[in-house]
């Protein structure tokens, strides 16, 4: 299947990285997190990448073309460099479709502007390109399948701390709790797509609003609940974490281990 990945968006929540480059290229380790999602995706087998570009989008396309696995490895150089060990890439059996969709597009325009790349396409995936997670994408392909969704995705628990609240007419606060108490799921971004998602979808409107609540009118949408790892970088403390967690080897998303 292709996987549609949103590679575009300003990354505002990261300014301390996006001022200089575009959010997927900000490292974990040494790496950009958009290499660890599409490794994630390789692992099972899906290797043929749609990457919806906007903002700086010209440094992910000079960072694929410059790649050398060798400067993330260990290796050995023989014959004064002529021979190297081992002798492959580790992204060789990639496919790589770059598309410029626009500055400021939302994320439903970026998806209607590679619809082009999905002909032939019965259903591919698709995610935001800034979270993780150890989820074992089979299973939602499974479950989309037969349960004859148009659109299903991962949830999740938030992973960021904060209150949520009821305020009643007067302005007084009834209910007030910590979210992670509650039965609260977001949309986890790891999704399966059928090419009828772009009969739902108009000119302008974001992906998950407008199109997904006429799924839901539809009962064509469908969600499968994740209790392990999850995690997205939207801000500074967030790559922190990540780095942290690569550095003490706690590395749950490669799965490919």
């Amino acid at each position: 299947m292709k996987v549609v990945l949103f590679c575009g968006g300003f990354g505002t929540r990261l300014r301390e990285h996006s001022d200089t480059i575009p959010k997927p290229l900000v490292e974990i380790g040494s790496r950009p997190i958009l290499w660890h999602l599409m490794k994630y995706y390789a692992h099972y087998g899906h290797r043929d990448f749609i990457l919806c570009l906007g903002y700086k989008g010209q440094m992910i396309k000079e960072f694929f073309l410059d790649y050398n696995s060798y400067l993330y490895r260990d290796f050995e150089m023989r014959a004064g460099g002529k021979q190297t060990i081992p002798p492959d890439s580790d992204i060789a059996d990639w496919n790589i479709h770059f598309v410029d969709t626009g500055l400021h597009s939302n994320i439903g325009q970026r998806l209607r502007r590679v619809r082009h790349l999905l002909d032939g396409e019965t259903e591919f995936l698709a995610n935001y390109s800034d979270q993780l997670s150890d989820y074992p994408l089979p299973e939602l392909i499974d479950f989309h399948r037969r349960e004859n969704m148009i659109a299903s995705f991962v949830s999740t628990k938030p992973t960021h701390s904060f209150h949520h609240l009821a305020v009643d007419e007067s302005g007084r606060v009834t209910r007030m709790g910590s979210v992670d108490k509650t039965d609260v799921w977001i949309n986890g971004g790891f999704m399966v797509l059928n090419k009828e998602i772009f009969d739902y979808l108009e000119e302008g409107e974001e992906l998950v609003e407008e199109p997904f609540e006429r799924l839901i009118a539809k009962h064509r949408l469908g969600s499968l609940q994740h209790t392990g790892f999850w995690a997205a970088m939207d801000t500074f403390k967030d790559k922190i974490q990540f780095d942290r967690m690569h550095g003490r080897g706690e590395r749950p998303w490669e799965v490919w281990r």
